[in-house]
């Protein structure tokens, strides 16, 4: 399945801006959430192809969003990548566990993270 719709998941507007413009840059078509609830509800509403997750949010958070995306049954085949400041093994194990498709330590390098998304196309 090709990825073009990408929900983008920070509670940082900065964040979420520079990732919007790094991917809309690229051809690919951006959905934003400020925290996990948001995320859940939106990864319904607009079916992304994948789904950038940050883990530190209010309420909700990654971990937890990035679980109740991946055993919904409307959402279990959306990938996600945690994008997260969190960078213990512990961290990329718990992240995984949930439900993560892979994991990537903040401040992203853009050329990986693009590398990856291709990656999927394929």
């Amino acid at each position: 399945m090709p990825i073009k719709k990408i929900l983008v998941v920070d509670d940082s507007p900065t964040e979420r801006l520079a990732l919007s413009e790094l991917l809309v840059k690229n051809g690919y078509q951006v959905v934003t959430a400020e925290n996990g609830d948001e995320a859940v509800a939106k990864s319904k509403q607009e079916m992304p192809d994948l789904i950038l997750m940050d883990v530190v949010m209010p309420g909700t958070n990654g971990y937890q969003a990035t679980r109740a995306i991946s055993r919904e049954p409307a959402t279990i085949n959306i990938p996600v990548i945690i994008c997260t400041s969190k960078n213990l093994e512990t961290d990329k194990i718990w992240g995984m566990r949930q439900g993560a498709h892979d994991y990537m330590v903040k401040p992203l390098d853009h050329a990986v993270l693009l590398d990856k998304i291709k990656a999927l196309n394929s």
